[in-house]
């Protein structure tokens, strides 16, 4: 039987044997390492492992043997075929410098996610989803329908049988109850002004007060609004000469880059989340 690629993640309370017992569990299914990482917490107690893996043993034998062996130990873990491009949903609203990335990334193979759909709240952006052959929904939202289109996602995402959700400058606020369904699986991109610099127009905000660095960040939705798990910031540095138009262009740019990191990361199983931070094994 030919051998497959598998990814398998895992966290668990730190103790000894964790990492003995799973390099045993594989060596007896005949895997070949070819990637290991782990991290021991010394704040939280909690232990992560990331293993790629080959084995000609198939998926239900190995989770199997990671049920049986692994038991004891009080694992939360993943398996997954190595390179399989994870089923995505992006959200939008009028803002294109993100998505567009996304979007073309899928396309050249260099982002191992599977784009279902394309969800905005203003039907601005549904020329570039259709460009690309994505179906585009428009979910207008309100104060009064705010329920109802979050109900309308959420049935969206589990009819494409959806495994993660980008909101890619979606710019509306998920309700608490939206963020608890999408717990762990839903990624929100920046600016990292905040809480600096709130509102309408940040960056012209940012340039009044005469910033030299300016950046994003990407991090997990929850029901704390921009307070979720961070996965991935980047920055630019700028001077006195940056109008609040060249900041704007700058801080477009970070974002993309910040968001397609984060997206590929957990697209590959390299964030697992500890508590309110996450481990990145990138």
């Amino acid at each position: 039987m030919a051998s497959a690629s598998w990814i398998l993640s895992l966290s668990c309370p730190d103790r000894p044997g964790i990492v003995h017992a799973v390099s045993g569990l594989l060596a007896r299914h005949e895997g070949n390492i070819t990637e290991s990482q782990q991290f021991g917490d010394p704040d939280t107690g909690l232990f992560f492992m990331r293993v790629e893996f080959s084995s000609s043993a198939d998926r239900a034998t190995l989770e199997g043997a990671i049920l049986e062996v692994l038991a004891p130990f009080d694992m939360t873990w993943t398996l997954d075929v190595a390179g399989r491009r994870m089923r995505t949903v992006v959200m939008v609203s009028k803002a294109a410098h993100c998505v567009n990335d996304l979007l073309f990334r899928e396309r050249a193979g260099t982002l191992p996610i599977d784009i279902a759909a394309v969800v905005g709240n203003h039907e601005t952006l549904r020329p570039l989803a259709e460009f690309y052959g994505k179906p585009f929904h428009h979910i207008p939202v309100t104060a009064d329908t705010k329920p109802q289109a979050e109900a309308q996602v959420l049935a969206l995402v589990e009819s494409l049988d959806v495994e993660l959700v980008v909101l890619a400058r979606y710019m509306q606020i998920l309700s608490p109850e939206l963020s608890t369904a999408l717990h762990g699986r839903a990624i929100n991109i920046h600016h990292s002004f905040l809480p600096s610099f709130k509102g309408a127009r940040p960056y012209f905000q940012a340039h009044d007060r005469g910033v030299k660095l300016i950046g994003a960040t990407a991090h997990y939705v929850t029901a704390d609004l921009d307070e979720g798990p961070i996965i991935e910031q980047d920055v630019d540095r700028v001077d006195h000469t940056a109008t609040p138009e060249t900041l704007t262009a700058l801080g477009a740019d970070v974002e993309r880059r910040a968001l397609a990191r984060a997206v590929r990361w957990h697209a590959e199983h390299r964030v697992l989340l500890d508590g309110h931070r996450t481990i990145v094994f990138s």
